[in-house]
């Protein structure tokens, strides 16, 4: 039993290891303090705990989604459990049944679909890149859902049904492609991000106590910018390696 016990933890310290690997310095400077910044900014407003735990996984799931981290799936799946709750509350009901019936399984299906892919030296995804026909084909449907799924939001009383049809089918897209590697999910997230800021805003602006909220998708907008370029950096290295 103690020999078993001392193998876990073993395990278990070599993952944790592996997954703090690889951080440039301004990385390991800057992710700590922004998560920081979002705590002591709702802990000084008296901001909703539950928003504050759902920033803080969010942004922590970003982050080591961005670096290509394994380990980010574990965020997401607690702070997907989070933001459903608060999305409930604010009557964002496309982003509830998204998040409770996409995004929660999908969180468990990048745990073993990025197990197959990870780089042995870094403890990192391989990145990839959809053909040029398959870019066309991702983005047609996701504007034309965007479409049928506004429609059916603005029927169910939704706060913000265009807004909100958007991220919702823009989400579903991005997480399809995080899950599959592919940096053309950065673009989707770009529309996600800006738009669910946009709607945030307008929840706090109209009495919500989610400017904890607020921060975590103006974070995962800047976080968004930055990604891109490393995704790009890293796949345009990987390419000429090869040749």
């Amino acid at each position: 039993m103690t020999v078993l016990l001392y193998n876990k933890f073993m395990g278990i310290a070599e993952f944790v290891k592996s997954e703090l690997s690889g951080w440039g310095k301004v990385e390991r400077i800057v992710f700590p303090l922004e998560i920081l910044l979002i705590i002591f900014i709702s802990l000084y407003i008296g901001d909703s705990k539950i928003a504050l735990i759902s920033a803080v996984c969010g942004i922590s799931y970003t982050i080591l989604a961005g670096k290509g981290k394994i380990s980010c799936f574990l965020f997401g799946l607690a702070g997907t459990m989070c933001y459903v709750y608060i999305a409930f509350q604010n009557h964002i009901y496309g982003n509830v049944l998204l998040y409770a019936l996409y995004y929660f399984p999908m969180q468990v299906l990048g745990i073993f679909r990025w197990k197959k892919h990870l780089k042995k030296e870094s403890g990192e995804i391989v990145k990839t890149t959809l053909s040029v026909r398959d870019r066309w084909v991702y983005g047609g449907c996701a504007v034309i859902f965007s479409v049928l799924m506004f429609f059916v939001l603005k029927l169910t009383g939704d706060a913000a049904p265009l807004m909100d049809s958007v991220t919702t089918v823009f989400s579903i897209g991005g997480l399809l492609l995080t899950v599959k590697r592919c940096i053309e999910q950065w673009y989707f997230w770009l529309v996600v991000n800006a738009l669910s800021t946009v709607m945030w805003i307008e929840a706090y602006l109209n009495g919500s106590n989610c400017l904890a909220t607020v921060f975590m998708w103006g974070t995962y907008l800047i976080l968004t910018f930055y990604f891109l370029y490393i995704w790009h950096r890293d796949i345009v290295d990987a390419q000429k390696n090869i040749k």
